[in-house]
C-alpha cells in the first residue's frame, strides 16, 4: 500500500496547522509553579485553571465538532483558531487570579474543541482508503509535538520576557494555523454535509452502538490520566529536582517535559500499528492497565532521585500515549455513516470531560494530603485509579455485544 502526493499534502499541512494552533496549549502548566507563587494559589486551585481549559472544550466540542456533519470542517477550523489567540493572549493581558485566568483558559479550550477534531474530521474527508488509520495515528501524534512545542516556547519566553508577554506571543500561533488551513485545503470535494440533520451531540450513538460506547468511555479515562499529567508534570519534575541528592539535572522542568512529550509520538503510532495485529480490545486494555500501575510507580519513586523521577515519568507517558491513537481509529472505523462528526463530538465530550476532571482531582488530592513527598505519590495514583476504569467498561461494553 502507498499513499498519493495529494493525500500526504493533506496530512502534513492539517499536522503542521494542528502544532501552530496548540502554542498556548501548554504555557499554564509550564509556568504553573511561579504563577501558583505569585497568585498564592492552593493545589485544588491550581487545578482548576488547567482543567478548565478542557471544561471549555468539554463545553464548545459539541457545537463545533458537530458543525462539522453540516459544513466543511476547514472553515470551523479557522474561526476556532481566533478562539484559542484570544484566550491565549487574554490570559496574558487581563488574568489576574482564579476567576480571570480560569475564563481565557476555557476561552482558549473551546478553540481547541473546534481545531483538533474537526482538524481529524477534513483529514478523513479528504483521505479515504486502506491507510486511513496510519493518518490518522499522523495526526493524533501531532497533538503530542504541539504539547511540547509549547512547553519549550512557554519555559524560553517566561525566562526572557515574563509570564505575560509569553501568553501574548504563543497566541500568534493559532493565527497562523488558520491561514494555513483556509489557504493550504481546498474546499472538500462533493461535500454532503449541509443535508446532515438531527442534534449536534446525539447522545443516542452511546446506546446504538456498544462499540462506540466502549471508545468513549475508554477515550474519557485516557484522558482524565493524559491531561492530569501533562497539567502537573513540570511541576512534579521541579518538586524531585529539589529532593533529588544528585543536584540539578541539565534539562530545566519544562525542558525535560517537552522532550518527554516527544515521546508520545512513536508511542501512539506503534500502539495503533499494535493494535491492528493484536486487536484493539486487547492492545487497550493492556496498554491501560500498565499505564495505571506506572502512575502510582512515578509519583511514589519519583522524588527519590532526579534522574528515575525522568526515566518513570517518561515510561508512564509512553504507556499513556500508546492507546491514544488506537482509540481514535477505532472510534473512526466504529461510527455511522453520515454521523462521523457527531460521533466525534459525543467522543471529545466525554474524553476532555476526563481531562477536565483529570487536574482538577489530582489538585484535590494533593491539598487533602497535606502537600510534600506523599502527596505527590498519592495524587499521581489518583490518576492511575482514573486509568484502571477504561479496560474495566471496555471489556463490560464488549461483553454485552458477545464478543
Amino acid at each position: 500500500m502507498s499513499a498519493n502526493g495529494s493525500d500526504l499534502r493533506i496530512v502534513a499541512l492539517l499536522c503542521a496547522a494542528e502544532v501552530l494552533s496548540m502554542t498556548g496549549f501548554s504555557t499554564y502548566p509550564a509556568l504553573l509553579e511561579p504563577l501558583r507563587e505569585a497568585w498564592g494559589l492552593s493545589g485544588t486551585e491550581a487545578g482548576f485553571i488547567g482543567g478548565v481549559f478542557f471544561g471549555g472544550y468539554m463545553i464548545a466540542v459539541p457545537l463545533l465538532s458537530g458543525l462539522t456533519d453540516r459544513i466543511d470542517a476547514r472553515r470551523v477550523y479557522a474561526g476556532a483558531c481566533l478562539l484559542s489567540a484570544l484566550g491565549t493572549a487574554g490570559f496574558g493581558l487581563l488574568a489576574q487570579d482564579v476567576w480571570s485566568a480560569g475564563l481565557c483558559q476555557a476561552l482558549a479550550g473551546a478553540g481547541l474543541a473546534g481545531t483538533y477534531m474537526p482538524g481529524l474530521k477534513a483529514l478523513t474527508d479528504r483521505v479515504e482508503g486502506p491507510l486511513q488509520s496510519r493518518f490518522i495515528a499522523f495526526y493524533t501524534s501531532s497533538f503530542g509535538i504541539g504539547a511540547s512545542a509549547s512547553l519549550l516556547a512557554g519555559g524560553w519566553l517566561a525566562g526572557h520576557l515574563g509570564w505575560e508577554w509569553t501568553f501574548i506571543l504563543c497566541g500568534a500561533g493559532p493565527l497562523a494555523a488558520a491561514v494555513l488551513a483556509l489557504r493550504g485545503l481546498r474546499p472538500a470535494a462533493a461535500h454532503p454535509l449541509p443535508q446532515a440533520k438531527g442534534p449536534l451531540i446525539d447522545l443516542r450513538l452511546l446506546t446504538s452502538s456498544r462499540a462506540t460506547l466502549g471508545y468513549v468511555l475508554g477515550y474519557a479515562a485516557h484522558s482524565w490520566e493524559l491531561f492530569g499529567l501533562r497539567a502537573w508534570m513540570v511541576a512534579f519534575i521541579a518538586f524531585a529536582y529539589t529532593q533529588s541528592p544528585e543536584g540539578t539535572p541539565l534539562l530545566a522542568p519544562a525542558t525535560a517535559a517537552a522532550a518527554i512529550n516527544l515521546l508520545g509520538i512513536p508511542a501512539s503510532i506503534f500502539g495503533n500499528e499494535v493494535a491492528g495485529r493484536i486487536g484493539r480490545r486487547r492492545a487497550i486494555a493492556g496498554v491501560m492497565g500498565a499505564s495505571a500501575a506506572l502512575a502510582g510507580l512515578a509519583g511514589f519513586l519519583g522524588p527519590l532521585a532526579a534522574g528515575l523521577a525522568l526515566a518513570l515519568v517518561a515510561l508512564h507517558f509512553v504507556f499513556v500515549m500508546a492507546d491514544s491513537a488506537a482509540l481514535t481509529a477505532g472510534l473512526v472505523a466504529a461510527a455511522p455513516p453520515g454521523k462521523r462528526g457527531a460521533t466525534l463530538a459525543v467522543y471529545s465530550f466525554f474524553g476532555f470531560g476526563g481531562g477536565f476532571l483529570g487536574p482538577l482531582a489530582f489538585g484535590w488530592v494533593f491539598d487533602l494530603a497535606g502537600g510534600g513527598r506523599l502527596a505527590w505519590g498519592l495524587a499521581y495514583a489518583s490518576l492511575g485509579a482514573a486509568c484502571a476504569c477504561g479496560p474495566l467498561t471496555y471489556w463490560l461494553t464488549a461483553r454485552k455485544d458477545g464478543t
